[in-house]
């Protein structure tokens, strides 16, 4: 090989190397100038005319979260969302910004949980932001850390790590506004329970300042199983929230129990209840009796007619509490000795 081939190939190869060299320094450049950008851009100045919210995942669960005219409303319940949390989950979306690139091969998708939720087996969520101008769309995946997680803008290709994390839920009821009622236990003045089944009972006090309730239409030779058995069905109401909520269902052949609240101040809340399977329903029904409750109960009303609400099983018990529940256990009865004198089979031998 002469001299001249020689230098040939050595100038092609250190250009070869130039080549690779800067290439490989374009690339980290990208992804550095990509590490701090927004997930999607222009989201951030738009939020507040972002019309509705879709969530929806493979397995058919769905929840559609509408702009009213003051406030969110869940579409699937026709009922209110918990509007800060909406607001939060709006400013995690617009602030959302890029970690570092995760895959763009679809195969190695659902490790992070981005793939479509066109497939019953998707694990992630998917969210449309609705807007005049566009509509956003994102698939939220796996959590990475506390900080951060997997998302894959719609019709992308590339996953990327982003931060802050978002934590999505398509269920309707999870996006709704717990909060019921507040009747805290030092205004109750007497409770009047009418169960289904059973006898009825009042639980009452004169002044504020007793703490424990005397119970009435206790059986002759029983008694309470303490001082503060009835106490704590006056505090049942006390920051009560829903688990759901649904439209009342056409009277039924449904047992309904009754627990009238009466408080010192004259509010009046009958609290209607029912077992539908293993799930416990109330509706609330509030009226005043002095003029100092006219407005709570106006305002209570609006609320809550025309619901009927689920709540914890251990609520609805605490507040339709049977009689029985309220008493000491009778004595046991005496056990019989056989004809002869000696003991039961089930009696310790004298």
């Amino acid at each position: 090989m002469t001299p001249r081939r020689v230098a040939i190939l050595m100038g092609a190869g250190l250009v070869v190397i130039a080549f690779a060299i800067w290439l490989s320094s374009k690339r980290h450049l990208d992804r550095a100038t990509l590490a701090g950008d927004l997930v999607m851009p222009g989201l951030e100045s738009t939020l507040n005319t972002v019309t509705q919210i879709r969530l929806s995942k493979g397995d058919q669960t769905h929840a559609t979260l509408k702009r009213g005219a003051t406030d969110w409303v869940v579409g699937e319940r026709d009922y209110p969302a918990d509007s800060g949390k909406v607001r939060k989950f709006l400013l995690d979306l617009g602030s959302l910004n890029v970690v570092e690139e995760k895959t763009h091969n679809p195969a190695n998708y659902p490790q992070l949980g981005v793939e479509d939720v066109t497939s019953p087996k998707a694990t992630g969520t998917r969210v449309d932001l609705v807007t005049p101008p566009k509509v956003y769309g994102l698939i939220i995946g796996k959590s990475s850390s506390a900080k951060s997680g997997y998302v894959r803008v719609a019709g992308s290709q590339q996953t990327l790590l982003a931060a802050p994390a978002l934590s999505v839920d398509a269920d309707p009821k999870r996006w709704l506004d717990h909060t019921l009622v507040d009747i805290k236990q030092e205004r109750v003045r007497e409770i009047e329970e009418k169960p289904a089944e059973g006898p009825g009972y009042t639980a009452s006090r004169e002044k504020k300042e007793q703490t424990d309730f005397a119970v009435s239409n206790i059986p002759k030779g029983r008694e309470l199983s303490s001082p503060v058995a009835a106490d704590s069905i006056a505090g049942a109401l006390g920051g009560m929230t829903l688990d759901d909520v649904r439209k009342p269902a056409a009277p039924g052949t449904a047992k309904v129990s009754h627990a009238i609240f009466r408080t010192f101040d004259g509010l009046e809340l009958d609290v209607a209840g029912h077992k539908d399977g293993t799930q416990t329903f109330i509706t609330l029904t509030p009226r005043a009796t002095a003029k100092d409750t006219e407005s709570e109960s106006q305002q209570l009303a609006t609320q809550l007619a025309g619901w009927e609400y689920e709540i914890p099983s251990y609520k609805y018990d605490a507040i339709f509490r049977p009689l029985e529940d309220l008493l000491k256990k009778p004595p046991e009865a005496p056990k019989k000795a056989d004809k002869k004198g000696a003991p039961r089979p089930d009696e310790p031998a004298r």
